[in-house]
Protein backbone atom coordinates (compact mmCIF):
# COMPACT_ATOMS: atom_id res chain seq x y z
CA UNK A 1 0.00 0.00 0.00
CA UNK A 2 1.41 3.39 -1.03
CA UNK A 3 1.80 5.95 1.74
CA UNK A 4 2.43 9.65 1.35
CA UNK A 5 5.72 11.19 2.46
CA UNK A 6 5.66 13.94 5.09
CA UNK A 7 6.20 16.51 2.34
CA UNK A 8 3.33 15.09 0.27
CA UNK A 9 1.04 15.02 3.31
CA UNK A 10 1.87 18.67 4.02
CA UNK A 11 1.12 19.64 0.41
CA UNK A 12 -2.20 17.78 0.43
CA UNK A 13 -3.13 19.37 3.76
CA UNK A 14 -2.29 22.85 2.44
CA UNK A 15 -4.51 22.28 -0.59
CA UNK A 16 -7.41 21.10 1.58
CA UNK A 17 -7.07 24.05 3.96
CA UNK A 18 -7.11 26.42 0.98
CA UNK A 19 -10.18 24.63 -0.36
CA UNK A 20 -11.98 25.10 2.96
CA UNK A 21 -11.39 28.86 2.79
CA UNK A 22 -12.50 29.16 -0.83
CA UNK A 23 -15.54 26.87 -0.57
CA UNK A 24 -16.62 28.59 2.66
CA UNK A 25 -16.49 32.01 1.02
CA UNK A 26 -17.83 31.23 -2.45
CA UNK A 27 -19.80 27.99 -2.17
CA UNK A 28 -19.31 24.85 -4.22
CA UNK A 29 -20.81 25.99 -7.53
CA UNK A 30 -18.97 29.34 -7.70
CA UNK A 31 -15.57 27.93 -6.73
CA UNK A 32 -13.03 27.19 -9.46
CA UNK A 33 -10.09 24.85 -9.03
CA UNK A 34 -7.78 27.67 -10.15
CA UNK A 35 -8.88 29.67 -7.10
CA UNK A 36 -7.93 26.78 -4.82
CA UNK A 37 -4.58 26.51 -6.62
CA UNK A 38 -3.92 30.21 -6.06
CA UNK A 39 -5.08 30.16 -2.43
CA UNK A 40 -2.91 27.13 -1.62
CA UNK A 41 0.26 28.53 -3.19
CA UNK A 42 0.67 25.23 -5.04
CA UNK A 43 1.02 24.54 -8.72
CA UNK A 44 -1.97 23.39 -10.74
CA UNK A 45 -0.11 20.13 -11.37
CA UNK A 46 0.24 19.52 -7.64
CA UNK A 47 -3.47 20.04 -7.03
CA UNK A 48 -4.48 17.75 -9.87
CA UNK A 49 -1.96 15.14 -8.72
CA UNK A 50 -3.90 14.72 -5.46
CA UNK A 51 -7.40 15.56 -6.71
CA UNK A 52 -8.68 14.98 -10.27
CA UNK A 53 -11.24 17.76 -9.92
CA UNK A 54 -13.36 20.01 -7.74
CA UNK A 55 -15.77 17.24 -6.77
CA UNK A 56 -12.95 15.08 -5.44
CA UNK A 57 -11.59 17.97 -3.37
CA UNK A 58 -15.04 18.58 -1.90
CA UNK A 59 -15.62 14.90 -1.11
CA UNK A 60 -12.17 14.69 0.47
CA UNK A 61 -13.09 17.57 2.78
CA UNK A 62 -16.29 15.80 3.83
CA UNK A 63 -14.27 12.66 4.61
CA UNK A 64 -11.68 14.74 6.44
CA UNK A 65 -14.31 16.23 8.73
CA UNK A 66 -16.06 12.91 9.32
CA UNK A 67 -12.78 11.21 10.27
CA UNK A 68 -11.84 14.09 12.56
CA UNK A 69 -15.22 14.06 14.29
CA UNK A 70 -15.25 10.27 14.68
CA UNK A 71 -11.76 10.29 16.17
CA UNK A 72 -12.55 13.03 18.66
CA UNK A 73 -15.82 11.40 19.69
CA UNK A 74 -14.17 8.02 20.22
CA UNK A 75 -11.43 9.56 22.36
CA UNK A 76 -13.87 11.60 24.47
CA UNK A 77 -16.32 8.76 25.09
CA UNK A 78 -13.52 6.33 26.01
CA UNK A 79 -12.56 8.55 28.96
CA UNK A 80 -16.01 8.29 30.58
CA UNK A 81 -17.69 5.55 32.60
CA UNK A 82 -21.42 4.90 32.23
CA UNK A 83 -23.96 5.68 29.56
CA UNK A 84 -25.07 9.15 30.65
CA UNK A 85 -21.55 10.64 31.05
CA UNK A 86 -20.62 9.13 27.66
CA UNK A 87 -23.60 10.82 26.00
CA UNK A 88 -22.69 14.12 27.65
CA UNK A 89 -19.07 13.82 26.49
CA UNK A 90 -20.17 12.97 22.97
CA UNK A 91 -22.50 15.96 22.69
CA UNK A 92 -19.90 18.35 24.11
CA UNK A 93 -17.20 17.02 21.79
CA UNK A 94 -19.50 17.20 18.79
CA UNK A 95 -20.26 20.88 19.44
CA UNK A 96 -16.62 21.71 20.11
CA UNK A 97 -15.56 20.04 16.87
CA UNK A 98 -18.19 21.86 14.80
CA UNK A 99 -17.08 25.13 16.40
CA UNK A 100 -13.34 24.62 16.12
CA UNK A 101 -13.56 23.54 12.49
CA UNK A 102 -16.41 25.78 11.43
CA UNK A 103 -15.29 26.06 7.81
CA UNK A 104 -15.33 22.29 7.48
CA UNK A 105 -18.62 22.08 9.36
CA UNK A 106 -20.20 24.54 6.94
CA UNK A 107 -19.10 22.39 4.00
CA UNK A 108 -20.21 19.17 5.71
CA UNK A 109 -23.60 20.34 7.00
CA UNK A 110 -24.74 23.00 4.56
CA UNK A 111 -22.95 23.10 1.21
CA UNK A 112 -23.09 19.36 0.55
CA UNK A 113 -26.91 19.42 0.59
CA UNK A 114 -28.54 19.11 -2.82
CA UNK A 115 -25.36 18.82 -4.87
CA UNK A 116 -26.29 15.58 -6.60
CA UNK A 117 -26.22 11.83 -6.17
CA UNK A 118 -22.52 11.49 -5.34
CA UNK A 119 -22.74 14.01 -2.53
CA UNK A 120 -26.01 12.64 -1.17
CA UNK A 121 -24.55 9.13 -1.13
CA UNK A 122 -21.55 10.43 0.81
CA UNK A 123 -23.76 12.31 3.29
CA UNK A 124 -25.92 9.24 3.84
CA UNK A 125 -22.83 7.07 4.35
CA UNK A 126 -21.47 9.44 7.00
CA UNK A 127 -24.81 9.86 8.75
CA UNK A 128 -25.08 6.08 8.94
CA UNK A 129 -21.57 5.89 10.34
CA UNK A 130 -22.42 8.24 13.20
CA UNK A 131 -25.82 6.68 13.79
CA UNK A 132 -24.02 3.38 14.35
CA UNK A 133 -21.72 5.03 16.90
CA UNK A 134 -24.72 6.43 18.82
CA UNK A 135 -26.58 3.11 18.57
CA UNK A 136 -23.68 1.18 20.11
CA UNK A 137 -23.66 3.41 23.20
CA UNK A 138 -27.43 3.37 23.51
CA UNK A 139 -27.41 -0.44 23.40
CA UNK A 140 -24.68 -0.43 26.05
CA UNK A 141 -26.76 1.86 28.26
CA UNK A 142 -29.76 -0.47 27.91
CA UNK A 143 -27.60 -3.48 28.77
CA UNK A 144 -26.28 -1.69 31.87
CA UNK A 145 -29.81 -0.80 32.97
CA UNK A 146 -29.06 2.93 32.71
CA UNK A 147 -32.03 3.43 30.40
CA UNK A 148 -35.12 1.32 29.61
CA UNK A 149 -35.19 -0.69 26.36
CA UNK A 150 -35.51 1.51 23.26
CA UNK A 151 -35.35 1.12 19.49
CA UNK A 152 -31.76 2.33 19.43
CA UNK A 153 -31.56 2.58 15.64
CA UNK A 154 -34.51 4.97 15.39
CA UNK A 155 -33.39 6.93 18.45
CA UNK A 156 -29.88 7.35 17.00
CA UNK A 157 -31.29 8.70 13.72
CA UNK A 158 -33.60 11.09 15.59
CA UNK A 159 -30.75 12.34 17.77
CA UNK A 160 -28.59 13.05 14.74
CA UNK A 161 -31.46 14.96 13.15
CA UNK A 162 -31.94 17.14 16.22
CA UNK A 163 -28.21 17.85 16.54
CA UNK A 164 -27.95 18.57 12.82
CA UNK A 165 -30.74 21.18 12.81
CA UNK A 166 -29.47 23.09 15.84
CA UNK A 167 -25.85 23.07 14.71
CA UNK A 168 -26.73 24.21 11.17
CA UNK A 169 -28.39 27.30 12.66
CA UNK A 170 -25.37 27.90 14.90
CA UNK A 171 -22.89 27.56 12.02
CA UNK A 172 -24.98 29.99 9.94
CA UNK A 173 -25.72 32.62 12.58
CA UNK A 174 -23.57 32.00 15.67
CA UNK A 175 -26.75 31.43 17.70
CA UNK A 176 -27.84 29.85 19.98
CA UNK A 177 -24.70 29.96 22.09
CA UNK A 178 -23.08 26.48 22.19
CA UNK A 179 -23.38 26.26 25.98
CA UNK A 180 -27.15 26.70 25.62
CA UNK A 181 -27.19 24.07 22.89
CA UNK A 182 -25.31 21.57 25.03
CA UNK A 183 -27.48 22.07 28.12
CA UNK A 184 -30.80 22.00 26.27
CA UNK A 185 -30.00 19.20 23.85
CA UNK A 186 -28.60 16.83 26.44
CA UNK A 187 -31.57 17.45 28.75
CA UNK A 188 -34.08 16.86 25.95
CA UNK A 189 -32.32 13.82 24.50
CA UNK A 190 -31.67 12.13 27.84
CA UNK A 191 -35.23 12.70 29.06
CA UNK A 192 -36.46 11.25 25.79
CA UNK A 193 -34.83 7.89 26.49
CA UNK A 194 -35.91 7.71 30.13
CA UNK A 195 -32.83 8.90 32.00
CA UNK A 196 -33.79 9.91 35.53
CA UNK A 197 -33.91 13.63 36.32
CA UNK A 198 -31.41 13.29 39.16
CA UNK A 199 -28.87 11.73 36.79
CA UNK A 200 -29.32 14.56 34.31
CA UNK A 201 -29.04 17.16 37.07
CA UNK A 202 -25.86 15.49 38.33
CA UNK A 203 -24.03 16.27 35.11
CA UNK A 204 -21.63 19.09 35.84
CA UNK A 205 -22.17 22.30 33.87
CA UNK A 206 -19.45 22.59 31.26
CA UNK A 207 -18.46 25.27 28.79
CA UNK A 208 -17.97 24.39 25.15
CA UNK A 209 -14.53 25.33 23.82
CA UNK A 210 -14.79 26.34 20.19
CA UNK A 211 -11.87 28.52 19.13
CA UNK A 212 -11.55 27.95 15.41
CA UNK A 213 -8.56 25.90 14.22
CA UNK A 214 -7.09 24.53 10.97
CA UNK A 215 -7.45 20.82 10.17
CA UNK A 216 -4.28 19.60 11.87
CA UNK A 217 -5.95 18.60 15.20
Amino acid sequence: MTTLSDKAKATRKRILEAAIRVFSQKGYHDTRVDEIVEESGSSKGSVYFYFPGKEQIFLALIDEFADLLARRLTEAVAKEEGGVPKVNAALKTCLETFGRYRGLAKIFLIQAVGLGAAFEAKRLEIHQRFAEIVKVHLDQAVAEGTIPPVDSEVVAIAWLGAINEVVIRWVHTGQPHPDRILFTLRTMLLRGIGVREEEIAALAPSAVEYTEKPIDD
